[in-house]
Formats: C-alpha cells, sequence, structure tokens
C-alpha cells in the first residue's frame, strides 16, 4: 500500500535540501521523478548522476503567470503528473520594519502563490484520471512566530490553509491534499541556523526527541502521503518536527 512505483512525481525545490534529497528518495522507490528548479545545472548533475527515471525542468517558479507551461513541460517526459510535491521555498529572514513591497511579494509567490497554481494547472489530468496526490511544504511558522519570519510565515501559514482547501475543492475527484511542516533540518535555507552550533542545540533541546532532524525522517511521511497508504486522509498538516511543537 505504500508503493510509489511507476508513479510520475513533479517535486519544485528539487535542486537542493529537502526537494533533493525526496526527489532521490523516491526515485529510488521506482517512480518516475521530474526535478523542478531554477538552477538548471544542478538538476542537470542530478539526472546525470542518479539511477532510475529522472528529468528536470529549470523554471522561476516566482514568475506566477508561466506556471501553466511549466505545468506542460513538466509532462513532457514521463506523461501527466500522478503526485505534485511543491517543496521550493524562500526565507527573506528580514525584520517587519524592513520587508519591501519586493520582499514581500517574493516570499507569497514562491510559498504560497506557486504551489497553487501548478497545483491547478495539473489537476485536470489527475481528475481525470481519478487519482492524485498533492503535498505541500508547510513550517513550524506556520503557527509559530519566529524573529525576522513575518513574511515567510504569512506564506506557511496561508499553505496550511491552501492545503485545507484544496483539499475541499477537488478531493472527490480522488486527489488528496496535504502538507508536511518539517522540524529543524540542515537545508539551504536553514543554514544561518546548523552553522551556529549552540543555535543548534538550542533547537534540538526544544524538541520531545532531542535532536534536530535527518533527510532520513521526512522519506517515510512522504512517502505515505503519496501512496495509497493515505486515501483517506486530505486537507491534513502533518508536523514532522521531532515533538517541537508539542511542547
Amino acid at each position: 500500500m505504500f508503493d510509489v512505483n511507476g508513479k510520475t512525481i513533479a517535486i519544485t525545490g528539487a535542486s537542493s535540501g529537502i526537494g533533493l534529497a525526496m526527489a532521490s528518495h523516491l526515485v529510488s522507490n521506482g517512480a518516475n521523478v521530474i526535478a523542478v528548479a531554477r538552477r538548471g545545472e544542478a538538476l542537470r548533475k542530478w539526472v546525470e548522476n542518479t539511477e532510475g527515471n529522472t528529468a528536470f525542468v529549470a523554471a522561476d517558479l516566482s514568475v506566477i503567470t508561466a506556471l501553466p507551461g511549466v505545468a506542460s513541460e513538466i509532462a513532457s517526459p514521463f506523461g501527466d503528473v500522478d503526485i505534485l510535491i511543491n517543496a521550493a521555498g524562500l526565507n527573506p529572514r528580514k525584520h517587519a520594519d524592513d520587508v519591501t513591497f519586493d520582499a514581500w511579494n517574493a516570499a507569497i509567490d514562491i510559498n504560497l502563490s506557486a504551489p497553487f497554481f501548478l497545483a491547478q494547472s495539473m489537476v485536470p489530468a489527475m481528475r481525470e484520471a481519478g487519482w492524485g496526490r498533492i503535498i505541500n511544504f508547510a513550517s513550524l511558522q506556520s503557527q509559530r512566530a519566529f524573529e525576522n519570519g513575518i513574511s515567510y510565515g504569512a506564506a506557511k501559514g496561508g499553505v496550511v490553509q491552501l492545503t485545507r482547501a484544496m483539499a475541499q475543492a477537488w478531493s472527490r475527484d480522488g486527489i488528496t491534499a496535504n502538507a508536511i511542516a518539517p522540524g529543524f533540518f540542515p537545508t539551504e535555507l536553514t543554514a544561518p541556523v546548523f552553522s551556529d552550533p549552540t543555535l543548534a542545540k538550542k533547537n534540538a533541546d526544544q524538541t520531545c526527541i532531542g535532536r534536530n532532524g535527518t533527510m532520513q525522517d521526512l522519506e517515510g511521511p512522504v512517502q505515505f502521503l503519496c501512496s495509497d497508504a493515505s486515501a483517506y486522509i486530505t486537507g491534513q498538516t502533518l508536523y514532522v518536527d521531532g515533538g517541537f511543537t508539542a511542547k
């Protein structure tokens, strides 16, 4: 019931961090994976060095009006997408006093608008197939306010409600929509945290488990939400945070 073999999966933000790790995991389990990100050379190297059915699309997802075309390009290598994983993210890390119009819009576009409009473009094929999965990436900041995180937090708070609304709109067509909210994992976005051992330990100590996350901690939850095992789960946000939000 956890099988993803033969499923066609598009993963945004797949040139690094969580997106890259999940792309590698899912292709190793037999999925056809299309990696999507701005950095085409990094994606090309991943395809060249990864065994399995892989492809990539280099695209700037902040250009919202171009997303229907991006969706068409994503469907080119293996056909219509069964599963969309929206892992691309942007965190400007600016104090509320210093947020500009451009910085605000950039955070909203990448973290909130792109997941919706990319999904909207892929839903017709999922609806026709009677089966689909949309997995968004929320954040600890979806429910907790962090220093210098107002635009990112607002967008990620929106992702939780977007996920509920997607579920309401599309789940009767066989398309589930859920979100994963990771705790502290080593990525480009969290580099300022992990580069400071004291801060990294402070975050680890705030979890129930007593450590920060590794990419392997996300593999099971992501594969679960991609598979038939989660068929009756939709509109939910799963916090994969070692119990950070439980304390």
